[in-house]
């Protein structure tokens, strides 16, 4: 079973994705929060899985909610669901840390699926949100180009990009998992980012993919 908050300031809203969600036997809506603050201390409360943050919300945004989620709730999964894919609102997004970024317009199967990507370790992005990363935001000057990078830190990069979790990757690239967490470490040390979402978007404005 996977438990969820969901955050967003408009009630309705709250009510119809509880609903759409209550008819997955696989999750379970623990609370609802109408802005980041709220849903912030309702995952120190309840300790959720996954929350669904809207990004836009009057007060405690949904960049708020989730930097504090990501600095004092590290093991609860982030994502975004919001109307919004300007790159300002994506940026602000991805730097307060979170999981994945998914648009309201996507069909109900579509949000649930991301869900339980979400919940299961692995990053989700919908294509506008890739293009409007890899178009629309700056690189930080801090980060190194993928020239930098050997054949192998590259395929890791892309299979992050893609999605894989761990074991994924080790199968992928005929590794232990321990060789798999060692080599991020290694990756997030050199690139000098912080998690693997930030590994992804790294992977996306560099074309690893």
């Amino acid at each position: 079973m996977i438990k969820v908050i969901i955050a967003d300031d408009i009630p309705v809203l709250r009510m119809g994705l509880e609903t759409v969600l209550a008819q997955d036997p696989d999750i379970e809506v623990a609370g609802t929060a109408s802005d980041g603050k709220e849903a912030y201390e309702l995952c120190r409360k309840l300790k959720p899985d996954v929350a669904i943050m809207d990004m836009r919300m009057p007060g405690f945004d949904g960049a708020y909610g989730t930097k504090q989620i990501k600095q004092n709730c590290p093991e609860v999964k982030v994502l975004v669901l919001t109307t919004f894919d300007d790159a300002e609102t994506v940026r602000a997004a991805m730097e307060s840390g979170a999981d994945g970024y998914i648009l309201k317009e996507m069909d109900n199967e579509k949000i649930i699926s991301s869900i339980k990507v979400v919940s299961g370790g692995m990053n989700v992005f919908c294509s506008n949100i890739f293009s409007s990363m890899k178009t629309k935001m700056g690189t930080p000057a801090a980060m190194q180009t993928s020239d930098d990078l050997n054949d192998r830190e590259i395929d890791m990069l892309r299979l992050i990009a893609e999605g894989c979790d761990n074991k994924e990757i080790a199968q992928k690239l005929y590794l232990s998992e321990g060789t798999v967490r060692n080599n991020i470490s290694k990756l997030l040390s050199k690139l000098k980012l912080k998690d693997r979402t930030q590994l992804a978007v790294y992977a996306v404005k560099n074309n690893i993919m």
